[in-house]
């Protein structure tokens, strides 16, 4: 069992030296853009999904909280396994209701990294033609320095903006690898307590 879960999430998770997927000019990270996730990857027991108690959607909204550490999240399992009685499907629709989440908010953080990359297109494009037009001012007989100066200025401007989000990159293109950690994580922990 472990080898088929070290194959999982070797096969989820690629390293750092897998090569950049160019097929979607708007994706300007190293890992691979995958759109979709499946929870049939994580979770391995056939769930139908049926309506949750109270308290089991409310364990679900807090382990799909990032800022829950899994130690807590394994702490909220255990507590709410000892006072309801839990099932493979029970904790299946758990699983579903946290996977569920973390795909929505993983898919809106995608569609922003595409936004950011639209805008970070556009700025370079921006400073491009303002290097164009401050090379043909400076070109002519008698050139206007106050937009010279001015052009500048903008550029400047423009171009530490584009370096500052270009060194937030990183971080910003780890982040659906870590949400898709955490819901193979969730799975991990939810099915430890599957009853035997």
């Amino acid at each position: 069992m472990k080898a088929v879960n070290l194959v999982l999430l070797l096969a989820l998770f690629p390293g750092p030296g897998v090569a950049a997927d160019f097929s979607d000019p708007d994706w300007p990270c190293i890992q691979r853009k995958v759109e979709n996730l499946s929870a049939g990857l994580m979770w391995p027991h056939p769930v139908t999904k049926t309506d949750l108690s109270p308290e089991a959607e409310e364990l679900a909204a807090v382990l799909a909280l990032r800022r829950v550490s899994l130690e807590e999240a394994e702490t909220h399992v255990r507590d709410f396994v000892a006072k309801h009685p839990s099932d493979e499907q029970t904790l299946g629709s758990i699983f579903q209701s946290v996977f569920d989440r973390l795909s929505e908010n993983r898919k809106r953080l995608m569609s922003g990294i595409a936004r950011y990359s639209q805008s970070q297109i556009a700025l370079s494009a921006k400073i491009d033609a303002d290097r164009i037009e401050m090379a043909k001012l400076n070109a002519e007989k008698a050139p206007d320095f106050d937009r010279i100066d001015k052009l500048e200025e903008e550029m400047d401007w423009n171009e530490r903006i584009y370096l500052d989000r270009s060194r937030a990159l990183t971080y910003v293109c780890e982040t659906p690898v870590l949400i898709e950690k955490r819901a193979y994580a969730i799975a991990q922990i939810l099915l430890k307590h599957l009853p035997k």
